[in-house]
């Protein structure tokens, strides 16, 4: 049957293993955390005897990281959580590649220098999420670019494409798909997964990591991984992935309305993070407790049995601890006041999303500054549907213009989309 066929057989059977006995693995199968694992009873037994270096990578084609990415986030959180060592793997070499998984089209070129100003700037949120050090559990944030900026072509071919044969690859996903749509694939792509693989295998002979962790459409990369160790140097390492996760409405984790939901602050105001965990579906308040946030289970079992309106107090709950655990306390403390205020009192609030302007705004360009709509066409459907307010009082004129002498200017999408015109 080969070794993929192995894995596979492994993966079905820890989804339908429930005892764990190493810490690690329970936290994630509490939490819901576990799709889809290469060997779960032996990487519980090795989890269960010493500690276990695991990795997840991320490639720095933005200046933050989204919500989309929290739930790889909160993998290496729930790992150090349980006495084991976060590895962060920056992609700074594999950026310059592209992972095809998932995409239609060939990612856009970066310059080496917005890289490393990627990776800077991303850096600054993990450190909310985790601890970094030297210590044996303390996370380090690596960059794939130091040892594959140093592999000569012939080398690689030699040392690692022999272990990949084009029969399979065209199998993948990430391939398969977008030969299906018809949609181009560079060769420089098509690399994606030896190079992935091979971080991996870097990774377990220099740095002793056992465990690459990942989204469930990674599944075939970490196999990847998992079976170049094991061929180039005889060395069992262990993939597992999540659950694809995805809003009760069937749209992806890290997008709002108007754009991704950035975990950085200079990317996104606390205020608007917040306000995503609060507008959460009912359906997703507790899945969306046990995943990114630090409550303890049995507090999140009582939020779940609110029901009609008290179920509000749950999603101020899951908007608190998240914003908490991404900006601070404060942010936290912050947004859920200015949210109370605009909501409970009507009053304005200086936390509130503000643009300034110079001078006089059509609406539909107010809307789109505060990126309460993606576009000027969805702004004016938002007008003609009576769902746009200044100042509180309901516009139907698409051509409305806001003028200076109308500040400060209160402009609501909906009922929970608030910000402020400022005018100099």
């Amino acid at each position: 049957m080969g070794m993929l066929a192995n894995v596979k057989l492994h993966a079905r059977r820890s989804r339908a293993m429930t005892a764990y006995q190493s810490d690690l693995l329970r936290l994630l199968d509490e939490r819901g955390y576990i799709h889809q694992a290469t060997d779960a009873a032996a990487l519980d037994a090795l989890a269960s005897r010493e500690i276990v270096p695991g990795y997840i990578g991320f490639d720095a084609t933005a200046p933050s990281l989204h919500v989309g990415n929290l739930v790889s986030i909160m993998l290496l959180r729930r790992l150090q959580q349980a006495g084991h060592k976060p590895v962060v793997v920056m992609g700074g070499g594999t950026t310059r590649i592209g992972d095809p998984t998932g995409k239609d089209e060939v990612r856009k070129m970066l310059t080496n220098e917005a890289i490393d100003a990627n990776i800077a700037s991303i850096r600054t949120a993990f450190e909310q999420f985790l601890a970094f050090g030297e210590g044996p559990t303390d996370a380090v944030m690596v960059n794939n670019h130091d040892w594959l900026g140093k592999l000569g072509y012939i080398e690689l071919l030699q040392e690692v494409g022999t272990h990949f044969t084009v029969n399979r690859m065209l199998t993948f996903d990430s391939v398969k798909l977008r030969l299906e749509r018809e949609q181009p694939m560079t060769f420089l792509e098509f690399n994606y997964m030896i190079l992935q693989g091979y971080d991996f295998r870097h990774l377990s002979k220099t740095m002793g990591v056992r465990l690459q962790m990942g989204g469930s459409d990674q599944w075939g990369n970490i196999v990847n991984g998992v079976e170049l160790a094991r061929r180039m140097d005889g060395t069992e390492v262990f993939g597992l992935t999540t659950p694809l996760i995805t809003k009760s409405d069937g749209s992806k984790m890290g997008k709002a309305v108007s754009g991704a939901v950035w975990l950085n602050r200079d990317q996104l105001p606390d205020y608007d993070y917040w306000q995503f965990w609060r507008n959460s579906d009912d359906r997703d308040v507790g899945k969306f407790l046990r995943l990114f946030t630090d409550l303890p289970l049995d507090e999140i079992a009582r939020l779940e049995t609110l029901q009609g309106s008290e179920i509000n107090a749950a999603k101020i709950a899951l908007a608190n601890a998240a914003t908490e655990m991404c900006r601070g306390a404060e942010a936290a403390t912050l947004a859920a006041e200015t949210a109370r205020k605009t909501f409970e009192e009507g009053t304005l609030d200086s936390n509130l999303p503000t643009v300034e302007v110079s001078g006089e705004i059509s609406l539909v360009d107010a809307l789109v500054a505060l990126d309460f709509v993606a576009s000027k066409k969805e702004a004016r459907r938002l007008i003609q549907g009576g769902g746009a307010r200044i100042n509180d009082q309901g516009v139907s004129d698409e051509n409305a213009i806001i003028a200076p002498q109308s500040a400060p200017a209160k402009i609501s999408a909906g009922k929970k989309k608030h910000g402020l015109l400022s005018f100099s």
